[in-house]
């Protein structure tokens, strides 16, 4: 099977934010068999079904032959070795990436849901995702442009490079 393309979603609120991001982005464009080909401008958003203080997120683009689940596995080990923790549901993080859509594909299995459950219903996900790709559809529910006009009510800012 070739290269598909996939969307990860990413955010940080603890710590140096930005500098994980930045990492977190060279981290993802040398996995192997994977091309980092886009990246969103940096957003700043509330935190959702949470507290602490904002978030700043983005969306990377990828070109990657890594299957769902292994693109899924490479990802937590991002996570970890920039110090993430999960000590509860929605916990502030030192960054958290999330796996948004692969290649166009639906799956839903105990460890992984594609697209991600939520990714429609979240302006900090919509919001670059749309910069990307306003057309990209997101299966079952529509085009990121379309669901982010839904979600006006939840507070983002796009920020200066």
């Amino acid at each position: 099977m070739g290269p598909s393309l996939a969307y990860v979603g990413m955010g940080a609120n603890l710590g140096e934010a930005r500098a994980a991001l930045a990492s977190a982005l060279d981290a993802l464009a040398a996995l192997p068999g994977t091309e980092l080909l886009r990246r969103s401008s940096l957003w700043r958003s509330a935190p959702v079904d949470s507290s602490g203080p904002d978030y700043l997120n983005a969306v990377a683009e990828l070109r990657t032959t890594l299957a769902p689940l292994e693109l899924l596995h490479r990802l937590q080990a991002i996570e970890l070795a920039h110090g993430r923790e999960r000590p509860y549901r929605n916990a502030p993080r030192t960054l958290d990436l999330d796996l948004l859509l692969h290649g166009g594909q639906s799956l839903a299995t105990a460890e992984l849901t594609l697209p991600h459950p939520r990714a429609h219903q979240r302006a900090f996900v919509l919001a670059p995702l749309a910069e990307l790709a306003p057309q990209l559809d997101i299966p079952g529910h529509g085009s990121a442009a379309s669901l982010l006009a839904r979600v006006a009510d939840q507070r983002i800012e796009r920020l200066a490079a």
